[in-house]
């Protein structure tokens, strides 16, 4: 079953590239953003179920970006709509919403800025990855 010209494959390893990303984002930002979400690295619980979320809900977030890429038309599933759209849906739905939970729940805006800027690389990452792909021929 096809949702709006979906390329699966694409989906698949956007979902993987972002993934990757995030991994190597807060590795890179670990320290920083331990102290921005005030968590004792000491008291953390050592658990996968964390990594298996983020992926699931980036499997989602691809074949959303798929689809609304997808929905501009045939022949605009390109490399460029891809970043675009991914930037378009991030400015309007990922980093606001972060801003105003993270604002709500007490928290500095270096937290907000590190995990947006997390976000960000996945939609980037991910529209780059469907546009390039395509749709299935």
């Amino acid at each position: 079953m096809q949702f709006a010209g979906t390329n699966y494959a694409a989906v698949l390893l956007a979902a993987i590239a972002a993934w990757l990303f995030g991994a190597l984002w807060y590795m890179a930002l670990s320290n920083p953003w331990l102290k921005a979400a005030r968590i004792d690295p000491a008291s953390m619980k050592r658990s996968v179920a964390p990594f298996l979320v983020s992926f699931v809900a980036e499997l989602v977030m691809a074949t959303v970006l798929a689809g609304a890429v997808a929905h501009l038309g045939p022949g605009q599933v390109t490399i460029r709509n891809g970043i675009v759209s991914g930037l378009i849906l991030w400015a309007g739905f990922v980093a606001t919403t972060l801003a105003v939970n993270h604002r709500y729940q007490g928290f500095g805006w270096t937290l907000t800025l590190i995990d947006a800027g997390h976000w960000l690389g996945v939609a980037l990452i991910m529209g780059a990855v469907i546009g390039w792909m395509g749709v299935p021929g």
